[in-house]
C-alpha cells in the first residue's frame, strides 16, 4: 500500500502544480493624461468653502438646500445602499476569520438495531466544533478587498447624489426667481401694449390710423398674454420640480416671489485639471475599477488548494449524571487540503468572467473622466460666450433706455405721439427680458461648473493629476 502511495505522489504533486497553473493576469491599462488646465479666461476669484451655494449670498438658497439633503428621497434610498454595501463587507471578512459552533442535543433511541450497536433510551449529547480556513493564496482577503471597494464606490455615488441634488436646488429656485423677474417685465409689457392698443382704436375711430396698425397692436398684446401664460407656467413646473428635490408634495409647497439680482461669481483663470480628482462620481468609478481586478484576483486563486483546520470535541452519556465524566468524552483535530483537479473548465471561466469585468470597469472609468472633461469645458464654454452675450446684452438696454428717454422727452414737447413713446418702452422691456434671461443662464451656468468640477474650482493641496487617470 506504501508502494502505492510513493508512485501516485508525483502524479499527485504533478496535479497539484497544474491547479496552480492560473491565467496571467490582464496586462495595465495605458493612462489617460489629462489637460494640464481647463481653457478658462476670468480674473481671479477666492476659493470656494465646502458649502459652496454660500458664494450666491442667498440665505433662502441655504435653507432650500439643507431641507433637501434632509428630506430628498432618492439621497435616502443612496444612503441606505451604502449601508447594504457596508454590511455585506463586514459579512465578506467572516470566512477569514475561525468560525466556532457548539451544539447540544437529547435523543430517545430504541429498537433492534440500536440494541445490537449500543444501549437503547436517552442519549444526551454536547459538542463544540472550531474550523479555520488557512487562506494560503489570499482568495478570501481579495473577495473582502472586493466588498470593501464596492463599499467605499457606493459612498462615493452617495457623495455624487447630494452634489446633484445641492445643484439642481439652485439652478432650479435661480430659474424660478428669474421667471418672477420676468414675469414682472411681461405684465409691465403687457400693460404698456393695452394702453397702445386702445389708443390705436380710437385713432382709428377717429380715422387717423389704418385698420392695420391696429390689427399688429392686438397681435401683440394676444402675443404678450400667451408669454405671461407660458411664464406662469413655466414657473409652476420650476415650484414642482424644487418640491421634489425637496422631498415634500408639490400641491402643499409653494415659494413666494421675492426680490432678487442675478450675480455669478467670477470663475479663476487656468483651472487645473486636478480639481477632477475629487469629483466623486470619478472616485466611484475607480473604486468599482480596484474591486473588479480584486475579484479577478479572488478568480485566479480559485486554482491554488484550500488548507482547512478543524477541531472538534463533545461528550455522548444515555445519564445527564454521567454527561461530564471523562469516559464520555470525545475530540478531534483535523487539517483538510482540497484542490479539485477536474470542473468542467469552471474555473476557467470565471477567471474569463472576471477579466470581462475588468475591462468593463476599465472602460467605465475612462469614459466618467472623459465626461467630467466634456462637462467642465461645456460650462467654461457656455460662460464665456453668456458673458460676451451679457455685455453686448447690456449695452442694448442702454440704449435702449436712451431711445426711451428721448422719445419721452420729444412726447412731452408733442414732437411725439403716445403710440411712439409705448413703441420705444416695449422695445426697451423685451430688451430687458432677452439681458436678464442672459444673466439667468450665467448664474446657472456657474452652477454647472461647480458640480462639474466636482464642488468648486479650488483644488485640494495633496491632489495629483495622476488621481483622474485611468490607470489599472
Amino acid at each position: 500500500m506504501n508502494m502505492h502511495l510513493l508512485r501516485s505522489l508525483p502524479w499527485l504533486l504533478a496535479a497539484a502544480f497544474a491547479g496552480c497553473a492560473a491565467p496571467p493576469p490582464l496586462p495595465p491599462q495605458a493612462a489617460l493624461t489629462p489637460p494640464a488646465a481647463f481653457r478658462a479666461a476670468a480674473p481671479e476669484a477666492p476659493r470656494l468653502e465646502a458649502a459652496w451655494w454660500q458664494v450666491f449670498e442667498d440665505p433662502l438658497l441655504s435653507r432650500l438646500v439643507a431641507r433637501a439633503l434632509d428630506g430628498n428621497v432618492g439621497l435616502q434610498a443612496a444612503a441606505a445602499r451604502v449601508a447594504q454595501a457596508r454590511a455585506l463587507a463586514d459579512g465578506s471578512r467572516a470566512p477569514a476569520r475561525p468560525q466556532a459552533e457548539l451544539n447540544a442535543g437529547a435523543n430517545r433511541q430504541g429498537g433492534p438495531l440500536v440494541n445490537a450497536a449500543g444501549a437503547n433510551g436517552t442519549l444526551i449529547t454536547t459538542s463544540a466544533a472550531l474550523a479555520w480556513e488557512i487562506d494560503l493564496s489570499g482568495r478570501l482577503a481579495q473577495a473582502a478587498s472586493a466588498a470593501t471597494l464596492d463599499a467605499e464606490s457606493r459612498e462615493s455615488l452617495l457623495a455624487a447624489a447630494r452634489l446633484t441634488v445641492q445643484a439642481e436646488v439652485a439652478q432650479t429656485y435661480f430659474a424660478l426667481r428669474s421667471l418672477d423677474l420676468e414675469r414682472g417685465l411681461a405684465e409691465s409689457s403687457l400693460h404698456a401694449q393695452r394702453d397702445g392698443l386702445q389708443i390705436a382704436e380710437q385713432r382709428v375711430a377717429s380715422g387717423s390710423l389704418a385698420a392695420a396698425e391696429l390689427a399688429r397692436w392686438q397681435a401683440d398684446v394676444a402675443g404678450a398674454e400667451a408669454d405671461l401664460h407660458a411664464i406662469e407656467r413655466r414657473r409652476a413646473e420650476a415650484e414642482h420640480a424644487l418640491a421634489l428635490l425637496l422631498g415634500e408634495p408639490a400641491s402643499s409647497f409653494t415659494l413666494d416671489a421675492a426680490a432678487w439680482a442675478p450675480r455669478a461669481p467670477a470663475v479663476p483663470a487656468g483651472i487645473p485639471s486636478e480639481v477632477l480628482a475629487r469629483r466623486a462620481d470619478i472616485a466611484a468609478a475607480a473604486q468599482s475599477l480596484a474591486a473588479a481586478e480584486a475579484r479577478a484576483g479572488e478568480a485566479r486563486s480559485a486554482w491554488w488548494p484550500r488548507l482547512l483546520l478543524t477541531m472538534a470535541g463533545g461528550q455522548a452519556s444515555p445519564d445527564l449524571g454521567t454527561l461530564l465524566q471523562s469516559a464520555a468524552r470525545a475530540w478531534g483535530v483535523g487539517l483538510v487540503a482540497s484542490l479539485p483537479l477536474l470542473d468542467g473548465g469552471r474555473r476557467d471561466a470565471e477567471a474569463r468572467r472576471a477579466d470581462a469585468d475588468v475591462l468593463a470597469a476599465r472602460a467605465a472609468h475612462r469614459q466618467q473622466v472623459l465626461v467630467a472633461l466634456k462637462e467642465v469645458e461645456d460650462q467654461l464654454a457656455a460662460l464665456r460666450t453668456l458673458g460676451r452675450e451679457a455685455g453686448l446684452r447690456t449695452q442694448a438696454v442702454a440704449a435702449a433706455e436712451r431711445a426711451s428717454a428721448l422719445q419721452a422727452s420729444r412726447h412731452a414737447q408733442g414732437l411725439a405721439s403716445r403710440i411712439d413713446l409705448l413703441k420705444a418702452q416695449r422695445h426697451e422691456g423685451e430688451l430687458r427680458r432677452q439681458s436678464l434671461q442672459v444673466q439667468s443662464q450665467q448664474v446657472q451656468a456657474t452652477v454647472g461648473l461647480i458640480r462639474a468640477l466636482g464642488g468648486g474650482w479650488a483644488a485640494p493641496a495633496a491632489t495629483t493629476a495622476q488621481a483622474v487617470q485611468a490607470d489599472s
